[in-house]
């Protein structure tokens, strides 16, 4: 009878750690493919106007390396986040780029990381499907 008791708590517990785990795989978004209103592909001028109000109004720092590329940054308490958004006619990507104070290795971070990308994502997708 104590061993079953032992063995359920020790499963229980287990199950408890696992499902606590504070870092999940980096969530990229890659290639995604939009459409406006009325079915044509947004030119690369509305994209970046697009991802760069998507970002701005979600707290992002937004800078254009290059055209065709904005590097994002948002600071959350005492962590920070960059990614770079390469877009062209209709298309862009969230990629991981650096980050500190968010547990990043092997290819795993910190779940709010991937929040914070889901979020920038809807936005985009959002001011997108407006144009």
């Amino acid at each position: 009878m104590k061993t079953k008791m032992l063995l359920v708590i020790l499963l229980t517990m287990l199950l408890t750690l696992t499902g606590c785990s504070t870092t999940a795989p980096v969530h990229d978004i890659s290639d995604t493919t939009v459409r406006s209103v009325d079915g044509e592909r947004p030119g690369a001028e509305q994209m970046e106007r697009a991802i760069r109000t998507a970002g701005i109004t979600l707290g992002w720092q937004m800078e254009e390396i290059e055209p065709g590329l904005i590097e994002a940054r948002l600071e959350q308490r005492e962590s920070v986040a960059v990614v770079e958004i390469p877009y062209a006619t209709g298309q862009y990507s969230i990629r991981y780029k650096n980050s500190s104070n968010l547990n990043y290795a092997d290819g795993k971070i910190a779940r709010d990381y991937n929040h914070w990308i889901k979020s920038l994502d809807d936005q985009i997708r959002a001011r997108l499907s407006a144009l």
